[in-house]
């Protein structure tokens, strides 16, 4: 790659200018770093420092609801926080298979672990339920089975 500080003469010609390549360190304006803090699958913590200005934070507060079929149970894929004040959430649908990006207020981020928790609470209690269903029906074959004399030595 040519250095640029270098002109270039051609036989018959004048020096040819150089055009300089405008880069983000050109701004009128210096910006203050901007850094994302990222943990890796072994633990570990990095943290990427950009110059450059972070997207739009999105305050958008139901994360829970699906924006485009309004189900209530988006989850999210993936998630890391962006700055003290806002986290970079992929929320997916199951149901229409709607997926999402942004950045979003670690109030929303909050409010949306709270539906997060309370739909854990749910369905751990639905498990428990139909479990011990399942347990009281297995537990009533078998005595049906035991009194019938339908169990022999042989079913061990």
């Amino acid at each position: 790659m040519p250095n640029p500080s270098i002109s270039w003469t051609f036989r018959d010609h004048e020096p040819l200018p150089i055009p300089r390549v405008r880069t983000d360190m050109d701004r009128e304006e210096p910006t203050s770093p901007y850094v994302k803090r990222i943990r890796l699958p072994s633990g570990k913590t990095i943290e990427v420092i950009r110059f450059d200005e972070p997207s739009r934070v999105s305050t958008d507060g139901d994360l829970h609801l699906c924006g485009h079929c309004r189900s209530a149970l988006v989850y999210p894929t993936r998630w890391s926080e962006a700055s003290e004040e806002s986290w970079e959430v992929t929320l997916r649908c199951p149901e229409c298979h709607e997926v999402r990006e942004g950045l979003f207020t670690t109030t929303s981020v909050e409010a949306f672990d709270d539906e997060l928790e309370a739909g854990t609470k749910a369905l751990v209690g639905d498990l428990r339920r139909l479990t011990r269903a399942n347990m009281v029906e297995e537990g009533k074959r078998l005595v049906a089975a035991l009194s019938a004399d339908a169990i022999l030595p042989e079913d061990f």
